[in-house]
C-alpha cells in the first residue's frame, strides 16, 4: 500500500487534517495534525486513526502502524 493512500484515507476520515505518512515495507509512522484530536487522550486520538485504517490492517497490507496525533499548537511547539 503506498504511502499516499493512507494519507488520503487519514485526511479523508479527518477533516481539516495533515498528514505525513512513511513506510518502511508494511510499516507506516504517520504524524497527523488535527484540530480535532483538541481535549482528546491520546489513545482516543489513535482509536480515530485505527478506525480508518482497520480494514487494510486486517487484511495485512499495513502490518504496524505508528500514530503521532499533533494539535496545531502541539506541533507549533514541535517546530
Amino acid at each position: 500500500m503506498e504511502t499516499s493512500e493512507v494519507k488520503k484515507i487519514i485526511e479523508a476520515g479527518i477533516p481539516g487534517s495533515e498528514a505525513t505518512v512513511t513506510a518502511d515495507g508494511s510499516k507506516y509512522i504517520a504524524t497527523i495534525v488535527s484540530a480535532a484530536f483538541e481535549g482528546k487522550s491520546m489513545v482516543a486520538e489513535q482509536k480515530m486513526v485505527f478506525a480508518l485504517l482497520n480494514e487494510h490492517i486486517q487484511s495485512g497490507a499495513i502490518h504496524a502502524l505508528t500514530i503521532k496525533a499533533l494539535t496545531p499548537a502541539e506541533a507549533k511547539a514541535q517546530s
